[in-house]
């Protein structure tokens, strides 16, 4: 293996390996809590803004008809994309046995817990009477009234409640070894806390077999189940009659689209701990390459669908969806439209080029528009069809009010805090599985060296026997 080609240093001690995953779990500094107190700012501001919305009605959103949805379900939809990134690394990624997310998996994971927590508030927030959420819920009350099965808004409630339990679970149970390490050091509360975690681990060989069973299980169930979340949620446009929203494609698109922003989140949390935390020996530059050259895949992907979206809406028979496309390029809407397009298939192409793939500047800026691009892409999914229904009396223009931008914002500050919370408590960066892979590179280049060693021989040999015979 050669040296540009290594994931890691496999010459790393596993006391180091410990002691520099437990540093980055020290007590926070200046920056940290400067960061802490903006995050607490941006939340107050989103729980100022809902307590209006409660007093002074949902018309203070803008929430009329036609547009019954617009910021909070686009935003919704986009906090469930990025938990998806989180499923395809820690169990695809798994399963094919991709040595290189060992390093990276485990924030990953806890952005996928953090992101469907997000999310989880933004149908509450549509709804408007928060009390009534318990509606969506299967249960036999004294007016004997069920739940729509044939809804997909209830199909979101039993999707997204399965994958943030298990999702949460995956999480926990993928930190069981990393938690006894930690309650071997810790002392005090902690250590009481990473005890309880941490289930009994004494690191026996039958609790590791039992444990390698279990998470490749997980693995194995949340693949099909993250598939299924994100179809189910764009269910809840392509089983309606609207136009732009009636497309079969809908689902492969939703769960690109998803992978495609998770992936970009990956690449911004991957520089902000990699520069905070001083973990450059773990997350490294070839690591952040071929998170690179995966998110630039998917982007690909991503675009191809929606070419193919277009295509058959330009070519189609549906006078609707066709007026809906120009309009979506030379209308209201024109500038986000071509926005989302640059940001979405345009700037990817900088994931191409190996010099821009390992400079870190130049990657955190794109990642950041990536980000942006697949935020306005679920923007332009709900409010241009709203704006241009079947009804020309109901057509408006709309683009969210201070109050839903406002929590919007909130939003962002909600997920921070959660995440800022997360690697001051556990660590973010999977201790045993780093010590698995220094161990496996150091067997393939003693396997290596060995190899050669023995190549140069015969070599050796085949050189000399020629001398020999002519003596």
């Amino acid at each position: 293996m050669e040296i540009k080609d290594k994931i890691i240093d496999e010459n790393l001690g596993w006391q180091r390996i410990n002691e520099d995953v437990i540093r980055s779990m020290d007590a926070p500094g200046k920056y940290y809590w400067i960061t802490f107190a903006v995050c607490i700012a941006m939340v107050l501001c989103a729980v100022a803004a809902e307590i209006y919305q409660y007093r002074m009605g949902m018309g203070t959103v803008g929430l009329n008809n036609p547009h019954m949805w617009d910021m909070y379900i686009a935003t919704f939809v986009f906090w469930i994309g990025m938990s998806h990134a989180g499923t395809l690394l820690s169990a695809i990624l798994h399963i094919i046995h991709a040595q290189w997310r060992k390093p990276i998996y485990r924030f990953a994971e806890a952005m996928t817990t953090f992101s469907l927590m997000t999310a989880g508030f933004f149908p509450m927030i549509h709804l408007g009477r928060v009390w009534n959420l318990y509606w969506v819920l299967p249960y036999v009350s004294d007016r004997g009234i069920w739940p729509n099965f044939r809804s997909p808004l209830v199909w979101d409630a039993f999707a997204i409640s399965t994958y943030l339990s298990a999702s949460a679970l995956f999480l926990v149970i993928g930190m069981i070894p990393d938690m006894a390490i930690l309650r071997d050091h810790a002392k005090g509360w902690r250590r009481k806390a990473y005890g309880i975690l941490a289930l009994g681990w004494r690191g026996d060989d039958r609790q590791w077999r039992v444990f390698r069973k279990t998470y490749m299980l997980m693995a194995c169930f949340l693949i099909p189940l993250a598939v299924s979340v994100h179809s189910i949620v764009s269910s809840d446009f392509a089983m309606s009659i609207m136009p732009g929203w009636h497309v079969t494609t809908f689902p492969p698109y939703f769960v690109a689209g998803a992978l495609y922003s998770g992936c970009a989140a990956i690449m911004t949390l991957f520089i902000i701990l990699r520069y905070f935390f001083r973990m450059e020996e773990y997350m490294t530059l070839n690591i952040m390459e071929k998170t690179c050259k995966l998110t630039f895949a998917i982007a690909m992907v991503w675009s191809y669908l929606n070419i193919i979206e277009f295509a058959s809406t330009w070519y189609g028979h549906n006078t609707y969806d066709k007026e809906l496309l120009i309009n979506k390029a030379n209308g209201p809407y024109a500038h986000i439209f071509w926005l989302m397009l640059f940001c979405g298939s345009v700037a990817p192409f900088a994931l191409a080029f190996q010099k821009l793939r390992r400079h870190m500047p130049t990657m955190f800026a794109v990642s950041l528009i990536l980000q942006l691009g697949m935020f306005v892409e679920r923007w332009m999914i709900v409010a241009p069809t709203l704006s241009m229904a079947h009804n020309p009396h109901q057509w408006d223009v709309l683009y969210g009010s201070i109050i839903e931008w406002a929590i919007v914002f909130g939003s962002f500050g909600w997920f921070s805090l959660l995440f800022l919370v997360f690697v001051k408590l556990f660590p973010s960066v999977s201790m045993y599985e780093v010590k698995e892979l220094t161990f496996h590179l150091k067997h393939e280049m003693e396997e290596e060296k060995e190899a050669a060693a023995t190549s140069s021989k015969s070599k050796a040999g085949a050189v000399g026997k020629p001398g020999l015979e002519g003596a």
